[in-house]
């Protein structure tokens, strides 16, 4: 499964356990309703790596015939988080093949006497790649095997490279070699949960919005597995919980007079309205009647974009924001309520209005925040490091095109998302990484054509073979940081002759998507030295000159790399990770998250609609001092 978009899920019945890996149907979030019964299993779960020679004695002895603590010692392991940092054994801190989960759970007695209704096993994330096996006739036991290998297909891709030196390296010494600059977390890092539907359900919806003078329109498209016997009626409620639309059947048209829109935070003095959509579904069965309810939150927008702007609601928007990772202490990529609150309590006290999923598609509670806070986010898939040419074959290009799909039907829902992106830093020279990304591209615009197609380009604007089949131009550059070591007097000069040259080939709004500086928290230097505070602050400052020069123009948007400091893999490059953030990696700021800051709130006071800087600059005071 693809890294931060793996769901699995298996169909339980009382007398027959189905098991389906892979993204069938829709992806409705789980949700309790008068017809939906969820029961979490995060908690402690028995855990066992697979340290033999080939990693497979797990399926040699089928370990998933019987207790797991039978087959040899386990371990509690904490659901979610990323089992690397958790234990105090070396090995799996860096361990690379399959490891093992094992929960019991009675089901309530209620799910299993009831023919009618369907019991579904969903996985929120599991990296990169698992199989579901169980349950025993008495009771539930459930296993899954979770193997973090990195191949030239998989997504992302890497290499195993075998060390055959026996003078250096012990017979059969491997290593995983990755393209990206990010830790390899892996386990089960988001939410394992049980859910109930009854046996003909509400499988999927798809809701695309628009507006017509002052109102509305919502178009909706229903799925329903089970059943061809069905009636479904659909009621669009407002933020009031009043009826504003009516509908029924499984497509139509809901139109909201006098519609309340959703606006990007800091961009309208009402940000982040969001409507709900409520679905009943009645359908007779060979086992009687049985009723289905699911409610979707939705928000009435519109994006677009021209040559040299990106419009949401036909109003220009810039982009002020972050580049993120889902990473932190001990829990590693493991969702964490507290941690996402925080991230979001810090965006909105710094001011930013979006951030890209660098490089993995988020948690879905991550996407459900930016709905309700109107953070707007570029979402992106795992398709990172894809830096040599034989990640480039048709095997690849095919997996992509599928990873596209399950984002796709992920997140289609959500009006924070405004823009996909395919790829970050491919290397898009490659005339082979341009029918690839081509490719991709096309096949993502035919899967959702409401929103623009972006990938994320660190190459030379007249080498770039991707580029042209792109809405918006994302720039990653690193001025007097990865070259010109210490020449902060060039970032100037070095920025406005990249924009340049962007624009004038190819005619498109462009987002400077990555800069920044590695930074230790408390080293300092005046004047200015690589790694001190002060350094980062002198290279946001040019960097800020530079976009200011061009901001009115074709530039629409600019995202510090990064939010926050983040694990890495080791090397004499990095110090416990990367430290370009302007926060630490336990969320404290540096010198730059204040001049960050002061930027962002300037901007928004620049560009809010209807205009009121008084209004702004109030929010600000009342939310943040």
């Amino acid at each position: 499964m693809a890294r931060g978009s793996a769901v699995a899920w298996a169909a339980l019945g009382p007398l027959l356990w189905g098991c389906a890996l892979g993204l069938q149907g829709g992806m409705l979030y789980p949700q309790e309703s008068p017809s939906r019964e969820c029961k979490e299993l995060d908690g402690l779960w028995s855990f066992r790596a697979d340290f033999s020679d080939n990693r497979r004695r797990g399926f040699e002895e089928q370990w998933y015939r019987r207790p797991l603590w039978e087959s040899g010692p386990t371990v509690d392991m904490p659901v979610p988080s990323s089992f690397n940092d958790i234990s105090q054994d070396w090995r799996l801190r860096h361990f690379v093949g399959w490891v093992w989960y094992e929960r019991e759970v009675i089901l309530p007695e209620r799910w299993t006497q009831d023919l009618r209704t369907r019991v579904v096993l969903r996985i929120g994330s599991a990296h990169s790649y698992a199989i579901v096996v169980g349950p025993l006739p008495s009771r539930l036991r459930i296993t899954i095997a979770i193997n973090n290998t990195l191949t030239p297909t998989t997504l992302p891709p890497g290499t195993i490279q075998y060390l055959t030196d026996t003078s250096k390296y012990p017979k059969g010494y491997f290593v995983q070699n990755t393209y990206f600059d990010f830790f390899n977390y892996a386990g089960l890092q988001r939410s394992v949960l049980l859910y109930t539907t009854p046996t003909t359900y509400i499988d999927d919806i798809t809701v695309t919005t628009s507006v017509e003078q002052d109102s509305g329109l919502v178009n909706y498209q229903i799925s329903v597995k089970g059943s061809n016997l069905f009636k479904l009626e659909v009621r669009l409620l407002d933020a009031e919980n009043k009826v504003v639309a009516n509908g029924t059947g499984t497509q139509g048209q809901l139109k909201v007079p006098g519609v309340s829109l959703w606006w990007p935070y800091l961009m309208h003095e009402r940000p982040a309205y969001l409507y709900s959509l409520e679905v009943q579904l009645t359908a007779q069965t060979s086992l009687g009647p049985v009723s289905d309810f699911y409610t979707l939150p939705v928000g009435i927008r519109t994006v677009a974009v021209t040559k040299s702007q990106f419009l949401i609601n036909g109003k220009p928007f810039y982009f002020h924001g972050v580049n993120k990772h889902e990473d932190a202490d001990i829990r590693g990529k493991g969702f964490d309520w507290p941690l996402l609150v925080k991230d979001f309590n810090l965006l909105r006290w710094l001011g930013a209005n979006a951030f890209r999923t660098s490089h993995y598609p988020y948690a879905e509670e991550v996407m459900q925040m930016c709905d309700r806070y109107g953070i707007v986010v570029i979402d992106e898939c795992p398709g990172v490091g894809l830096a040599l040419p034989q990640f480039f074959n048709n095997v690849s290009l095919h997996h992509h095109m599928q990873v596209m799909e399950e984002v796709v039907r992920r997140d289609k829902n959500h009006p924070a998302v405004v823009m996909w992106s395919v790829a970050n830093e491919p290397a898009s020279h490659l005339e082979s990484a341009g029918y690839y990304l081509k490719m991709v591209i096309a096949h993502t615009k035919s899967l959702d054509p409401s929103r623009p197609v972006t990938f994320v380009s660190n190459s030379n604007y007249a080498a770039d073979k991707g580029a042209p089949y792109v809405d918006v131009i994302c720039l990653n550059s690193y001025y007097s940081w990865y070259h010109d070591y210490g020449h902060l007097e060039l970032i100037q000069l070095q920025l406005a002759t990249q924009f340049e040259n962007w624009y004038k080939k190819y005619q498109k709004p462009i987002i400077q998507s990555e800069y920044g500086a590695e930074t230790i928290a408390g080293f300092h230097q005046d004047p200015p030295l690589m790694f001190t505070e002060e350094y980062q602050k002198s290279l946001l400052e040019q960097y800020h000159l530079g976009l200011d020069q061009k901001r009115r123009k074709y530039v629409v948007g600019e995202l510090i790399w990064n939010f926050a400091d983040f694990m890495t893999e080791q090397s004499p490059t990095r110090v416990l990770g990367n430290k370009k953030g302007i926060f630490t990696r336990q969320r404290q700021p540096k010198s730059a998250a204040f001049l960050l800051r002061e930027r962002y709130w300037k901007i928004a006071n620049e560009t809010r609609y209807p205009h009121s800087v008084a209004k702004s600059q109030c929010l600000e005071n009342s939310l943040f001092t």
